[in-house]
């Protein structure tokens, strides 16, 4: 999938990008994370998703050298922690400390993790954004947490549109509107949470599903958030979970699709900043 910077000439900085890829949200505990890369890269996975929030950059780093993949061949997102985001030359600053943190040269994918909550901070941010891209330090800029009226306003002070809105996604919170929105601006839309943080994996609807396909549920809550054309990015520790995730981009779930949609019910199983003002 190609991800690329709406400007007012066209489109700038495109940028290729795997689609589904492992996530490393609430890995802390020491060598978890390190684990969990070395397994996905082990699997076949080309995407790993971390953020200065979650502490483990570092090993997301050490994974990567001690998998023997070369950097070019695994894509990197990580985000600006939103406590950071107060202004132009705190982006640059923090932008490096990842750079240090992961060990490389450059970042495939750095997101602002959540709108500054102070509104006067958004432009400043979003420019040292855009000057951490045009440094070469990150290959594409996006955001994450960002709802429609975010997005809408970024198109005042914007040089490059963001490539990618980074949201929760799952059978139980489709966001359609914010989905659109994302789009309208030449973003793509990256699924976080596509499992609900595991609350809605006992979901009876779910499990039918599943029964019918012959596949595990949470097979087909992650294949529903790849087939709405979203970025997917499961979060799993362990080796026979990231496996199993993997294996959900072989199932066919095209008979189920309206059964899946109708289990839409506004569902936030974690963090939901898209709503704030």
């Amino acid at each position: 999938m190609r991800i690329g910077h709406r400007t007012a000439t066209g489109v700038e900085y495109s940028h290729e990008i795997p689609s589904f890829g492992l996530g490393v949200f609430l890995m802390s505990e020491q060598g978890e994370c390190k684990s969990a890369c070395l397994a996905a890269l082990a699997a076949g996975y080309t995407h790993i998703d971390t953020a200065r929030a979650y502490s483990n950059e570092h090993e997301v780093g050490e994974a990567l050298v001690e998998s023997g993949v070369s950097r070019e061949n695994v894509f990197i997102t990580t985000k600006l922690r939103r406590m950071h985001a107060t202004g132009f030359d705190e982006v640059l600053e923090h932008c490096q400390k990842s750079l240090e943190l992961l060990g490389t040269n450059y970042i495939d994918l750095y997101l602002v993790h959540a709108p500054p909550e102070d509104t006067e901070h958004r432009a400043p941010v979003w420019k040292g954004m855009e000057h951490c891209l045009e440094k070469g330090w990150v290959k594409a800029i996006g955001v994450s947490n960002y709802g429609a009226h975010h997005l809408d306003e970024m198109q005042e002070y914007a040089t490059y549109l963001p490539a990618v809105n980074q949201i929760e996604i799952n059978p139980w919170l489709q966001r359609p509107e914010l989905r659109a929105a994302t789009e309208a601006i030449g973003a793509k839309v990256m699924a976080y949470s596509p499992l609900a943080r595991g609350h809605k994996l006992a979901d009876p609807s779910l499990i039918q599903i599943a029964e019918r396909l012959g596949c595990t549920p949470a097979q087909v809550a992650i294949k529903f958030c790849h087939d709405l054309g979203c970025i997917t990015i499961p979060k799993s520790s362990r080796a026979d979970r990231i496996a199993e995730n993997f294996a959900s981009l072989d199932v066919d779930i095209s008979s189920e699709m309206s059964e899946i949609s109708a289990m839409e019910c506004g569902y936030v199983s974690g963090w939901d900043p898209t709503s704030e003002p």
